[in-house]
């Protein structure tokens, strides 16, 4: 049996000359999921893209679940291809079909017919169809409304493809169609799902990690692998940058206003990130950021942070509280793996009373009490980075 994958394109089917370029780097990241999936031919028309198996060792399910989470989708759905005679056409809806129409009790047929050189309209398509599943299968009734199953009728210019409801797509914009940006990845609930968030949004992703050993353990690091490993099932792979902060950190646990602590780390956090978002060619920087949700997320917290660089920060939670970030990492799979109980070092000299409106001088002034500048240019010099992808067995 024949059989394809169709992709729905969503956003990009609006786009005008550049559309062409927007498929283009979908389909390459299509490919580059596939990769060990098998062999596939994977091709763009009519504001869908079709995934062909090449040979019968293709995987067929391993190829759908990947294609699921590629961004530029809107659905997704496997389609058995026949071609365009009626006869045909009506033999495969009732062969590929089959399972779902034995259990169902009610179906109706829909057809679109994009080759309008087909010599049968939609509905008469439909029509005959539909006559024919029921003479296939008699314990059938068609029910226009509220039907069991759907069978759609697709037909394009080489073939008919016959396939029941899409299933819903990862949505968005293709991966590396938006720029490139570096995440500041923690380990906790956050992060992770603000990397979705822009990955989603066409945003190629580096990733920069901060630890503090040996007040962090290498348990914390692996946790942030395993975490980008669930995000770049979407995001593709992503590069892992891990800067060492414990000389600075007890630097400013000992010297600097104990209430201010988390905003001044904070501020040589994206004076590290920037420093190595330039260096990787990025554009912006990305933090999991919620307003108000702690004491150096409020306003005045975030601006005495962003006041340390010069390029956009993005914050795609800013206006989510923690339950619609919990559905998202819910979904993406990152829940469970984030709130395992590894310190990070966010978490460690946490002041007990930390200041909620901090003043920019305030903090400057507080900030001038150690040499920072060294110790951050000591940190990036000793960077360890690693590649990351969620389909492939090894990092390196």
């Amino acid at each position: 049996m024949r059989e394809v994958i169709l992709l729905k394109l969503g956003e990009i089917a609006l786009k005008g000359l550049n559309r062409r370029s927007f498929e283009e780097i979908m389909m390459k990241n299509i490919r580059r999921r596939l990769s060990s999936a098998g062999e596939f031919s994977v091709t763009a028309k009519q504001s869908t893209i079709y995934v062909e198996p090449l040979d019968d060792s293709a995987d067929m399910d391993l190829a759908e679940e990947r294609c699921a989470k590629v961004f530029g989708a809107v659905g997704y759905t496997r389609a058995g291809a026949a071609e365009k005679e009626l006869s045909k056409i009506q033999e495969k809806a009732a062969e590929y079909l089959r399972d779902e129409l034995e259990l169902a009790e009610t179906f109706k047929v829909e057809c679109k017919r994009s080759d309008k050189k087909f010599p049968l309209k939609s509905p008469e398509i439909a029509t005959e169809a539909g006559a024919y599943l029921l003479e296939k299968y008699p314990h059938l009734r068609v029910d226009v409304h509220n039907p069991d199953v759907t069978v759609w009728v697709e037909v394009r210019e080489e073939f008919a493809f016959i396939h029941s409801d899409a299933k819903p797509g990862a949505g968005g914009l293709p991966v590396g169609c938006g720029g490139k940006a570096a995440v500041l990845i923690s380990g906790g609930l956050d992060s992770p799902v603000a990397a979705w968030s822009m990955a989603k949004r066409g945003v190629e992703l580096t990733a920069i990690h901060f630890s503090s050993p040996p007040y962090t353990s290498e348990l914390a690091h692996d946790k942030v692998v395993r975490l980008l490993r669930r995000v770049s099932e979407y995001a593709g792979r992503i590069k892992l940058i891990t800067v060492e902060l414990t000389h600075l950190q007890q630097e400013i646990r000992d010297h600097c206003p104990e209430e201010l602590g988390t905003v001044i780390l904070r501020r040589y956090m994206l004076r590290a990130a920037q420093a190595l978002a330039e260096d990787e060619g990025c554009l912006a920087l990305i933090t999991g950021e919620s307003l108000g949700q702690v004491a150096s997320q409020t306003i005045q917290a975030i601006a005495c942070t962003d006041a340390v660089v010069g390029m956009p920060v993005f914050r795609p939670l800013i206006g989510s509280d923690k339950a619609e970030i919990v559905k998202i990492a819910r979904k993406i799979d990152t829940y469970d793996i984030s709130i395992e109980p590894y310190e990070d070092c966010c978490t460690i000299f946490t002041p007990k009373h930390p200041r909620t409106k901090p003043s920019l001088e305030m903090v400057e002034r507080g900030e001038g009490a150690i040499e920072g500048g060294a110790l951050l240019n000591e940190a990036l010099e000793n960077v360890e980075t690693i590649h990351i992808n969620a389909y492939e067995d090894t990092e390196r």
